[in-house]
């Protein structure tokens, strides 16, 4: 049986959609086979790394991708699931194979202002909330 192929989106490609998409793969690996990308390539926030260590998850060598290099390789998606804002969601490129597009509305962690400690407490909800869309995601599929 082939696995899921899923594709997380978002502005960067530093936060919501790395954190989704490492979700997807440690909860489920086995099923699904995701991946994510930007609209744009980031950097990868610092502390949404240091957010997923505090969850078991080292996300810390992932590099930052654009889904416009996803498009030229002919990369294959079932499902493309947006993680910004509905405005910027409308921006990202339809995928032939897609079957079907979700948005999952999540604040951006490079918005947060502050201390580190600040930003962390910040994140913490951002990135349990991922977590838990990702869980009733795998339920559902």
């Amino acid at each position: 049986m082939s696995k899921t192929r899923v594709l997380f989106v978002c502005i960067h490609n530093s936060a919501r959609s790395q954190m989704a998409e490492a979700f997807l793969n440690n909860l489920a690996g086995d099923r699904f086979e995701a991946e994510s990308a930007g609209l744009e390539a980031g950097t990868l926030n610092h502390i949404v790394v240091e957010a997923m260590k505090e969850v078991g998850i080292d996300i810390s060598q992932n590099k930052t991708k654009e889904v416009a290099d996803f498009v030229k390789q002919g990369k294959k998606f079932d499902i493309v699931v947006t993680v910004c804002d509905e405005a910027n969601a409308e921006k990202c490129p339809f995928f032939p194979t897609q079957k079907e597009k979700l948005n999952w509305s999540l604040p951006d962690p490079s918005r947060f202002e502050g201390t580190d400690n600040v930003k962390l407490a910040m994140v913490r909800p951002v990135r349990d909330a991922a977590r838990k869309k990702v869980e009733v995601f795998i339920a559902s599929h």
